[in-house]
């Protein structure tokens, strides 16, 4: 306990600088991608949802099974992770930022779970929405936690197949939770994620969105190279880490890999944590 406990002192100090630094900058906005995001085809009103979008149905065994919070972040665990969504979002309102990667070190530490059930959390409060992106685009697992199968996955889109309108959907009885959901993974994620189209889409949702708060999904910092790739077009972290299996120099390594980008929290997953995040 004392191990992880200085580690995540460590990242704390690390993740105050950052923002602090990043506060005290003018965000300097990223010159416009040569991109124009394609038109999409007008949504059938017969299978679509709130804003044209099209639902996606949940079956509540798969989502009890998952751990998954139910609609308005009720049940055990909701207190925890209410409490979550009110830290991340005064520190990502400080930094005028509504785009958030959760991640972590290494695998099987919980990030995915967390993106999950924090961005269900902010679509519970009021005045508030949340998108939540899968861009573990080496092994994408949010659909197959919440039990829907896409027709098409945000893959798609960075590589110019289709258009996010054709992908996101609406996550039904959730109020105000979007989803874009990945459906196969790639070989070549860390390209894409570094690619002109990954920018292009960050700016696509910054503009069309710009109420949301975007929740992505990326892979274990120390395993790959896909979540510092998209840390230059991501305006702030969150870690995930498990108590009594992240090491002090896994995480340390982390922070340093991310460099500049502001760390909003950690969250300290296990048994002694009693399965519930903290900031």
């Amino acid at each position: 306990m004392e191990r992880i406990s200085k580690a995540l002192e460590l990242a704390r100090q690390q993740s105050e600088q950052a923002v602090r630094a990043a506060a005290a900058a003018d965000a300097a906005t990223s010159p416009q991608p040569a991109y124009e995001p394609q038109a999409a085809p007008e949504p059938d009103p017969a299978e679509t949802g709130t804003f044209g979008s099209p639902l996606a149905f949940l079956h509540p065994d798969t989502l009890e099974r998952e751990h998954i919070l139910p609609p308005q972040a009720m049940g055990p665990q909701g207190k925890a992770y209410k409490l979550l969504r009110t830290q991340v979002l005064q520190r990502l309102d400080h930094l005028k930022a509504n785009t958030l990667a959760v991640m972590s070190p290494n695998s099987g530490e919980g990030n995915t779970l967390t993106a999950i059930n924090l961005a269900i959390a902010i679509s519970a409060e009021l005045g508030r929405t949340a998108l939540l992106v899968d861009l573990n685009l080496r092994n994408p697992s949010v659909h197959r936690r919440l039990g829907y199968e896409p027709r098409h996955g945000v893959e798609s889109v960075l590589r110019g197949v289709c258009t996010v309108q054709e992908v996101i959907v609406r996550v039904a009885e959730y109020d105000r939770l979007a989803l874009l959901p990945a459906k196969h993974a790639v070989d070549n994620s860390s390209e894409l994620l570094s690619s002109e189209a990954a920018a292009a889409l960050m700016n696509e949702l910054r503009n069309r969105y710009s109420n949301r708060i975007m929740i992505f999904d990326l892979p274990p910092v120390l395993e790959a190279d896909d979540a510092l790739a998209f840390s230059r077009v991501v305006q702030a972290g969150l870690v995930v880490v498990t108590d009594g299996q992240t090491q002090k120099t896994a995480l340390r390594r982390t922070m340093e890999m991310l460099g500049e980008l502001p760390i909003v929290g950690t969250v300290l997953n296990g048994e002694r944590a009693a399965g519930k995040p903290r900031n």
